[in-house]
């Protein structure tokens, strides 16, 4: 007998803006085309003036509490992933704790950029299994928007703003592979790669920056990092490829999803893909796609779902989990 965080609910919400690629045509040299062949992206997203990822990730989590037939004081915990919080402090956490009306627990951000949401999952997982705590709103929410650099066709173009949110609670399972909940993580980091994906401000240095990558190397770290962590944490469990049923990876280029699905031995039809809608969401793309995963009715009781993303660090790891 183990103790398992087995997902109960997800949700996601979206801004209501919708930018198609061929707006950016009027103020950068780009084209519908010319995006769609080296993203995949047709669209995203993007917030409101005003509005901020606080707000979406409590949009998100209202629909995930509704998804689980459950009640904000029914949660002991709440992570954010986000990299993109209103305020310098206190968390957005805490303020989706606030507007959800929770009036007991505790909550917290995890910053891992792309990959926030699979550390955050990580971090639940671990307050589940040791007993800290029984149900755990994990959310990924960002406004990508307010760090982009919209005089820059390499960036702007794809990114989007968005969150999702998913609720893990505390069940029994046998120990094995075949258990509900998430069964085995792998998480990685190297900060000797900064440079080729990071924002060029922060608090210390007193502004806030715009995000800059050097697309060839994300791409090249991207191939390489995404395949051998998911591989990896399958193996952990006595898994590979061909038990998957479900890749759910982080949504930031089309070319790097299909690369990693060959890699990993796992056909198209069983990869999750939202990012021709939302762009790149960061930490918020892997729960906004379970969210759209489950109500397009791909995703099953049952199914063995893999996420996994990398991000700014370089920090990239993946879950395995059985829905």
């Amino acid at each position: 007998m183990s103790v398992r965080a087995v997902v109960k609910g997800v949700g996601h919400y979206l801004p209501d803006r919708i930018v198609e690629n061929s707006e950016f045509e009027e103020s950068l040299e780009t084209s519908d085309e010319w995006i769609r062949s080296r993203s995949g992206i047709e669209r995203r997203h993007l917030a409101a003036e005003g509005q901020t990822t606080s707000e979406m990730a409590t949009a998100a989590s209202q629909a995930a509490l509704k998804d689980a037939g459950l009640e904000p004081d029914d949660l002991d915990a709440i992570i954010v992933a986000t990299s993109t919080a209103d305020l310098t402090f206190p968390s957005a956490a805490t303020m989706v704790q606030h507007a959800l009306g929770m009036t007991k627990g505790y909550a917290f951000d995890v910053q891992a950029v792309c990959a926030g949401f699979v550390f955050a999952l990580s971090n639940a997982n671990a307050l589940i299994v040791s007993g800290q705590a029984k149900r755990v709103l994990v959310i990924g929410a960002e406004t990508f928007s307010r760090i982009m650099d919209w005089t820059d066709r390499g960036t702007c173009v794809l990114f989007g703003d968005g969150a999702g949110a998913l609720i893990l609670e505390a069940e029994n399972g046998d120990g094995t592979n075949a258990d509900r909940g998430i069964l085995s993580v792998d998480l990685n980091s190297d900060g000797s790669q900064r440079d080729i994906l990071y924002v060029d401000g922060g608090v210390s240095t007193q502004s806030t920056g715009h995000l800059r990558m050097q697309g060839k190397e994300v791409f090249r770290h991207a191939v390489e990092k995404l395949a051998k962590t998911a591989d990896t944490a399958l193996e952990k469990i006595g898994l590979t490829g061909d038990d998957v049923d479900w890749i759910v990876p982080h949504q930031a280029n089309l070319r790097i999803i299909t690369k990693t699905a060959q890699k990993m031995g796992v056909p198209m039809e069983r990869v999750v893909v939202t990012v021709q809608d939302h762009g790149n969401t960061s930490a918020a793309s892997i729960p906004l796609a379970l969210s759209v995963g489950k109500a397009r009715g791909q995703i099953s009781p049952g199914d063995l779902v893999v996420t996994e993303a990398i991000g700014g660090g370089l920090a990239w790891g993946a879950v395995v989990l059985r829905w």
